[in-house]
Order: structure tokens, then sequence, then C-alpha cells
């Protein structure tokens, strides 16, 4: 395994609109905005923050960065 492999950590930035404000439930899965997947967590930022800042003037809207590489191997706990 390269080097440059066993670096990549990867991150999923997905987000929608929630029931409401105090918790994570979405109103409608089907409409689910999946950003994508990126190998660190800068790149994942800098997507987050767009999509994030683009959906602004909606309160109910939100997005969200999972560290996927923290589930695929979670004894390594990056």
């Amino acid at each position: 395994m390269s080097q440059e492999a066993s670096a990549q950590l990867l991150h999923l930035v997905f987000g929608g609109e929630l029931e409401n404000l105090e918790g994570t439930t979405f109103k409608d899965l089907s409409k689910i905005d999946l950003v994508g997947m990126f190998p660190d967590y800068a790149s994942a930022y800098a997507a987050w923050k767009s999509r994030a800042q683009a959906t602004v003037d909606n309160a109910q809207m939100r997005y969200f960065i999972v560290h996927l590489h923290r589930l695929m191997d979670p004894a390594k706990g990056e």
C-alpha cells in the first residue's frame, strides 16, 4: 500500500432540510443532498462550508461532515 493511500481519510458531506432545529431528523429523505466524498477533512470542510453558505436563507437546512475513515477503522481513532 502506498503512503498516499494510507494517508487517505475519507469524509462524506451531505445535508437536507430538518424537521426542527433541535434534532437531526430530515423532513424528506428523498431530498437529501449528497455533496460528495472527499479524501481529507480540509476538502470536505471547504465543500461543507460552500453548501452551508449557499443555503443560509433556509434556517431548517443543515449540512454535515461524516468521518468515514473512523467508521471504516474505529480502532485507529484519528
